[in-house]
């Protein structure tokens, strides 16, 4: 089996061209693949399938080998791995619905990458400093100071098993707007991986709707009221924009950041 390691502003993937139907794996065989020491190491693993109504559909593993929700990032790369395979349009199907995408420009092994996300209306204020968002899977944003110095993993891993999250879960997201830079920082702790990444796209897409719920002048508009709201994550930046809807929802939700192709495989 070919694997093809690609990155999104950190988030590590490994993922398989399986539009022949011919790759297989059970949850001990993913996990085993993306143990960081006795595997290749990844964040998750996807697989590009056939769709019988799109041009491809995104099928998402993390690094546990659990399944069913969508990825950002994930979908970010699988769009530059579908490219790199030679698909030229990019609607697919992922576990939340449809997305589209578009390749705002290529250079080497890295593409950046454009990605309509799921219409966000599963919306949820917890408190004054915290949002429940459903973004394609399920996440708390916690509004904090001094993001740098925070025990994302210690405090993640608390909040993350708290009783209104269960039996599911929750990931959870630090979040520190920077008033001077109009910028949002965003540190995230995922289920799943069960440690912090170096970036999330749907722990990022449900902070910048927090962030706007929070500090909705803040922020660029445009004339027709479409909001753009740049992130900086661990090492990398990415930018999340929407339309905010009078019913509370937010609609035309877009992701975009880089998708980096990091090795090719073999795997026996």
């Amino acid at each position: 089996m070919r694997l093809y390691k690609y990155q999104g502003a950190g988030n590590d993937f490994l993922i398989a061209d399986n539009r022949s139907g011919a790759i297989s794996l059970d949850t001990d065989e993913i996990s085993r693949l993306c143990d960081r020491h006795y595997g290749i190491g990844a964040d998750g693993l996807m697989l590009l399938e056939k769709s019988i109504r799109h041009d491809f559909r995104m099928v998402y593993f993390n690094s546990d080998g659990s399944g069913g929700m969508m990825c950002g990032n994930g979908g970010r790369c699988i769009v530059a791995f579908a490219a790199d395979m030679g698909i030229s349009h990019f609607d697919f199907e992922a576990a939340d619905g449809f997305h589209t995408a578009e390749i705002l420009d290529n250079k080497g092994n890295g593409k950046t990458v454009r990605l309509k996300m799921k219409n966000v209306t599963d919306i949820k204020q917890e408190n004054g400093n915290s949002w429940f968002i459903d973004t394609g899977t399920r996440h708390t944003v916690r509004f904090v100071a001094g993001l740098d110095s925070l025990d994302v993993a210690g405090k993640g891993r608390e909040i993350r098993y708290r009783e209104e999250y269960a039996p599911v879960g929750v990931n959870v997201n630090f979040a520190e707007i920077m008033s001077a830079e109009r910028l949002l920082r965003v540190r995230t702790y995922e289920k799943g991986v069960e440690a912090e990444t170096f970036a999330c796209g749907t722990g990022i897409t449900a902070s910048a709707v927090a962030a706007y719920l929070r500090s909705p002048g803040m922020w660029e508009k445009s004339g027709n009221g479409h909001v753009r709201i740049p992130v900086s994550a661990l090492r990398d930046s990415l930018a999340v924009d929407f339309t905010p809807e009078e019913d509370g929802s937010f609609r035309d939700v877009w992701l975009t950041g880089g998708a980096v192709r990091v090795a090719v495989i073999e795997t026996y």
